[in-house]
């Protein structure tokens, strides 16, 4: 290859998901029909799981222990990301943490913008949400319309002590002045990029991957 040459991604790291992965996320800009997209692995699923390890303990020395803390997963793919932070707080602490759903779907400001969806469960653990430390949790931040959305159905709940955010990837553009309290992976971005968030419990494997959406 000569040194002007452009080098090709591996194959494993070059995937076509126009077909594969259906949009799961509010995040996911593949939610338009047709589009042909083509991914490059951002984060394996090594680095996902040190990534999701350091936040959960970074959570812990914020707030002195669990026993102040309610996580609440924004679903899909936040609800997956909240069970794992709280399976890793409970093996550091030895005990059981308040942890539950939220949806947001009847809140966003796109919603008319948007095809129905089908509202998702929320799940409030038995302590509630009042004179909590509550950790709102998405797979990734964008615009920030999604978390302004989750505080307002928070709002509809309870009175929480303090509302701290928590993703798995920060990528930047925001909209709202939102900022996360703990963050996987800061990754740089263009608006028009893609960034698809995977869980082995849907999708059979744990990555970030980065792409370009065709037209």
């Amino acid at each position: 290859m000569s040194a002007a040459a452009t080098p090709k991604l591996p194959i494993h790291r070059l995937v076509n998901l126009s077909a594969k992965l259906p949009p799961t996320s509010f995040n996911d800009p593949s939610c338009e029909a047709g589009k042909e997209i083509y991914m490059s692995l951002a984060l394996p699923a090594p680095d996902m799981a040190r990534a999701i390890t350091r936040i959960s303990h970074e959570i812990l020395e914020r707030n002195s222990g669990s026993d102040s803390i309610t996580l609440l997963g924004i679903p899909t793919r936040g609800a997956h990301l909240a069970a794992r932070i709280a399976a890793n707080i409970e093996a550091i602490e030895g005990k059981p943490v308040q942890s539950g759903t939220l949806d947001i779907t009847l809140h966003r400001d796109d919603l008319r913008m948007r095809p129905p969806r089908a509202l998702m469960p929320t799940t409030i653990p038995s302590l509630g949400v009042e004179d909590r430390n509550i950790i709102l949790i998405d797979d990734v931040l964008f615009s920030g319309r999604t978390i302004r959305a989750a505080l307002d159905a928070l709002g509809e709940i309870g009175r929480p002590k303090t509302v701290q955010l928590a993703v798995l990837v920060d990528r930047g553009h925001r909209q709202l002045p939102i900022k996360a309290d703990y963050v996987g992976k800061n990754l740089p971005t263009s608006p028009s990029q893609i960034i698809k968030v995977q869980f082995t419990e849907l999708d059979g494997v744990d990555a970030v991957s980065l792409g370009e959406g065709g037209k």
